[in-house]
């Protein structure tokens, strides 16, 4: 976002104020991002396949099964790997890893603790991370844009009166610095998939932040 006045002249431009302002809204998450998948290893790369194919295919169909759309899982990863064994300082192969990540979302963020259980009785074994999401940031982040702008315009009104300078009550110049919604992924503890009873899940808030830049001109 850009905003400038450019009727001003160049007498005005040297009198100028210039401050930063920042705005925080906090918002309750409503969508929750899951990263869960399926490790199979075997000494032959085509069974390592096929049995984590046929897992894979079990933790699809309970997902569907207890609502999840097609559209909200989606491959992230797929990978083949050669694992090897060193012995008597010889690389030997020891077989072939197959890793299948899927990325998961959950509308109803209160359900996420039962769709990391349904996956894991249907075969997956390996839970890396959840993400809780707003899935309509705009009106938190204009609401913190709007703080940003009264912050910047305090700031400016402080310096202006310790200055004794007449300020400019409309900014000349507005720049849109950064636009921060920053949920980071919740790690999840493997130890947790063994856990006979549901995995407990806390979503907690997300922090969403906006910075801008303003300048004032003022009169001395």
């Amino acid at each position: 976002m850009y905003y400038n006045r450019p009727e001003f002249t160049a007498e005005h431009m040297r009198n100028i104020i210039k401050v930063t302002g920042e705005g925080s809204v906090f918002a309750v998450p409503d969508q929750a991002k899951l990263s869960l998948g399926v490790i199979t290893e075997n000494k032959d790369v085509n069974t390592a396949q096929k049995q984590n194919n046929e897992i894979m295919a079990n933790v699809i169909h309970g997902l569907l099964t207890m609502g999840i759309k097609n559209k909200d899982i989606q491959t992230s990863l797929y990978r083949i790997e050669p694992q090897y064994v060193y012995e008597n300082g010889q690389q030997n192969l020891k077989g072939y890893q197959v890793n299948h990540q899927l990325q998961v979302t959950v509308d109803d963020v209160g359900r996420t603790g039962a769709v990391i259980d349904t996956a894991v009785s249907q075969g997956a074994n390996s839970v890396s991370s959840i993400q809780f999401t707003v899935s309509s940031p705009d009106a938190f982040y204009n609401r913190a844009l709007s703080l940003a702008v009264n912050s910047a315009q305090q700031k400016a009104r402080a310096i202006s009166r310790d200055l004794g300078v007449t300020l400019n009550r409309v900014p000349a110049k507005v720049t849109e610095l950064s636009k921060g919604i920053h949920p980071g992924p919740v790690p999840f503890q493997g130890a947790m998939l063994s856990q006979g009873s549901s995995v407990p899940i806390q979503t907690g808030e997300n922090e969403i932040t906006a910075r801008i830049e303003a300048e004032f001109f003022y009169t001395p």
